[in-house]
């Protein structure tokens, strides 16, 4: 397993945070091509599946989830159940006063495709943080802008 950790400030309340950190299916706006839909349940409680497909002008991979803990308006952990992507993400917002807040974005993945994947992920890893740190910038901007609706 390998872990990825990331985070930012942002300057909007925790419960907005969270309302537009789980509005699934509009987090294509801030997740760098990524388009998820909930396949099962409502996408607000546990056993509820995720489907989010990544890539660009159709090339690409799905990412099938499953929310294992749900914890409104502080964390949110899926399982990744597919066969790139397997491991763990969480979504934890942290209060840091009655206007802002800071996101935290933790993956512990399984790196894929066996021997190859753990020998490459030390050259693939900033590259996958980088991308991370773009959505969250992307995400700023996002959650400063959320209307509920």
């Amino acid at each position: 397993m390998t872990d990825v950790v990331v985070s930012v400030d942002v300057a909007v309340p925790a419960g907005t945070a969270w309302l537009a950190l789980t509005d699934w299916e509009r987090q294509g706006e801030w997740m760098l091509g990524t388009e998820v839909k909930v396949v099962e349940g409502n996408g607000r409680s546990v056993g509820s599946k995720l489907s989010a497909f990544t890539g660009v002008v159709g090339i690409g991979f799905t990412d099938t989830m499953e929310i294992t803990s749900w914890e409104p308006p502080l964390r949110c952990v899926v399982r990744h159940t597919g066969k790139i992507v397997q491991g763990t993400g969480v979504f934890q917002v942290i209060e840091k006063g009655p206007h802002s807040s800071t996101f935290v974005w933790a993956e512990h993945l399984r790196p894929p495709f066996g021997v190859v994947g753990r020998l490459g992920w030390p050259v693939a890893k900033p590259g996958f943080e980088l991308g991370l740190r773009l959505c969250l910038q992307r995400f700023v901007k996002y959650a400063e802008g959320y209307r509920v609706g």
